[in-house]
Formats: structure tokens, C-alpha cells, sequence
């Protein structure tokens, strides 16, 4: 599974050719979560701070995160996304 980004001890990531909707998976010490990159819904349990800070992330970057979904989906190569300042 990639590594697309990582700030403040949150680790995001895609899997390859991973099911749909568009969305990526988060990480954040124990917690192990998933949100939708177009409704924000989110499956698993993390801090809110934490689910702030990916919807923050994600607000700023949605758009390349749908071209990397997109470049997983086919097999692609994907690079990485600049973390939350």
C-alpha cells in the first residue's frame, strides 16, 4: 500500500486497484481508518483532531488525490502528495 503522505504522526495511503468510491486509508498510531475522498464518510475510529486534520488535508488536495486513485486503478505508478502544513 503506497504512502501518499504523512504529517503530524498520520500516515495516508492507496491501495492498488482498491474498490470504489475513491478514498484513501489513514493511519494514526493504533488507529487504522478509511474516508471517502468525495463524501468525507469515514469507516473506522480515530481521534477527531485526527479526522479534522485528513478532511483539512483533503480539502486542500482532493483533486490530486482522485488523479492518484485514478493512477492506482489502472496499475500506475502514483507519487506522493505534500503534507499538511
Amino acid at each position: 500500500m503506497p504512502e501518499i503522505s504523512r504529517f503530524y504522526g498520520i500516515i495516508i495511503s492507496l491501495y492498488w486497484k482498491d474498490h470504489n468510491p475513491p478514498h484513501v486509508h489513514f493511519t494514526y498510531g493504533d488507529y487504522e481508518c478509511s474516508i471517502s475522498v468525495l463524501d468525507r464518510i469515514v469507516d473506522g475510529q480515530a481521534p477527531a483532531k485526527v479526522i479534522s486534520k485528513v478532511n483539512q488535508w483533503l480539502d486542500l488536495h482532493e483533486q490530486e488525490v482522485l488523479t492518484l486513485w485514478e493512477n492506482a486503478q489502472s496499475g500506475k505508478q502514483i507519487g506522493r502528495i505534500d503534507p499538511l502544513q
